[in-house]
């Protein structure tokens, strides 16, 4: 008879459990919008599973004597040649790069402190052209 009771107190419990598991799922749901997703890191992948755009803060770093700022970095790419959209801001300035897919050719706009704002221009063959008001 004890044990009677016993089970019958454990099922109703687990009832009250289950009960208030499905009413929790119930209240978050997939179709609800988060008002902000906080992230160090946000990347996009194709169906392949390369990433083809990502937003990072990217710290400061050294890089052959040269000490760069931290920097937010947008970037997208295309499948085969990687970076093809590169935007940059960092408490220096702000820059924008298009890359033509090869290694060479690209289209830079500066806006920095230091230099001033300015285009930068490199097709194919190597031949650079600035542009500075």
């Amino acid at each position: 008879m004890k044990l009677q009771r016993i089970m019958i107190a454990l099922i109703l419990i687990n009832l009250a459990v289950l009960v208030f598991l499905l009413a929790e799922h119930r209240r978050t749901s997939a179709n609800e919008v988060a008002p902000v997703v906080r992230a160090p890191t946000l990347q996009i992948e194709d169906a392949q599973g390369r990433v083809r755009a990502e937003i990072l803060v990217h710290g400061a770093e050294t890089v052959q004597g040269k000490t760069y700022p931290e920097a937010v970095l947008f970037r997208m790419s295309d499948p085969k040649s990687g970076p093809v959209v590169k935007m940059t801001a960092t408490e220096d300035g702000a820059a924008l790069g298009l890359s033509d897919g090869s290694t060479v050719g690209t289209v830079q706009l500066y806006s920095r402190q230091d230099k001033g704002n300015y285009v930068r221009v490199v097709n194919r063959n190597g031949t650079e052209q600035s542009l500075k008001p």
